[in-house]
């Protein structure tokens, strides 16, 4: 499997993202809220960005975005110590670890804005990113049912994992890890 560069999303990638998303199943875009396939939902990603709301990364092999992650957080709301994990990765690298180093990407995110918490959304069925993301010390915290809806008009429950980064970041730290 060739390597893959982990770096920030930045501006000149929109067309790449876009054409990332486009590659991606739909399902595994129900959890972001907003359908990243379109140019005005990637604009607004890179606005947030620049304002601050919006760490996020890209993998990118051989000129071509691959996966991405990102942790959403609102510092001006009662929850600015909580980021939401966002990740997504292309069907043709999962299982191969990319996931796994764009998620411990976010936790030095996390680290660096002084996040306590962090959550993340998926369905239920996408069993191999629940694997990873509580193989990484994340819990189940709640079940919406019915809580999307794909472009077919089905209706689909919604998981939603937390992670005490704070606690990791104090385990890493005693060990000299950070």
């Amino acid at each position: 499997m060739t390597e893959h560069t982990i770096r920030g999303f930045v501006g000149s990638d929109e067309a790449g993202m876009l054409a990332f998303a486009h590659a991606l199943p739909e399902h595994d875009l129900l959890f972001l809220g907003r359908d990243l396939r379109h140019p005005r939902v990637v604009a607004a990603w890179l606005a947030a960005i620049a304002e601050g709301w919006i760490d996020s990364v890209v993998a990118e092999c051989e000129g071509a975005i691959v996966g991405t992650a990102a942790v959403v957080r609102d510092p001006l709301g009662w929850s600015g110590h909580v980021g939401e994990v966002r990740l997504l990765v292309s069907a043709e690298r999962r299982g191969a670890g990319l996931g796994r180093d764009l998620l411990e990407a976010t936790f030095a995110i996390a680290g660096q804005r002084g996040l306590s918490k962090l959550t993340a959304r998926m369905t239920p069925d996408q069993t191999g990113s629940i694997a990873l993301f509580e193989s990484l010390g994340f819990r189940a915290e709640a079940l919406l049912r019915d809580q999307v809806r794909d472009g077919n008009g089905q209706l689909h429950d919604l998981a939603i994992l937390s992670h005490d980064a704070g606690a990791a970041a104090a385990r890493r730290q005693a060990i000299g890890l950070e």
